[in-house]
């Protein structure tokens, strides 16, 4: 009996695993809307702080914007789901916007003295 109930929860496990596996778009999709989430919320902590001027904050926020566009047009030409190279395209657009989110918030354009663009 316990061969038996050990083959069951393999089989189960496996099972799992090949339906998760199936299904990539789906958990994708909502991988890459958690990252622009939280980029907004490095976003607004940035003006909360005073780390971003309003110029920061607008140029950071229209690039987020565009990534968010792109991914909701993705998801409307594939019933809800995005392809592998979509997602990837989306995660190395979120990539360049992490880091500039976090150029922004840790360049000194916000201190006093500092030179207007």
């Amino acid at each position: 009996m316990n061969a038996l109930f050990s083959k069951t929860v393999l089989s189960a496990a496996s099972l799992i695993a090949l339906g998760a596996a199936m299904l990539p778009g789906a958990a994708s999709a909502g991988e890459v809307n958690n990252r622009v989430n939280r980029q907004q919320a490095r976003i607004n902590q940035g003006v909360a702080s005073g780390q971003l001027t309003g110029r920061e904050y607008n140029h950071d926020e229209s690039r987020l914007d565009r990534i968010n566009a792109a991914r909701e047009h993705d998801l409307k030409m594939n019933g809800g789901h995005l392809t592998a190279a979509e997602h990837s395209r989306l995660n190395q657009r979120l990539n360049g916007d992490s880091r500039q989110i976090y150029f922004t918030k840790h360049n000194l354009s916000h201190q006093p003295g500092a030179p207007t663009i």
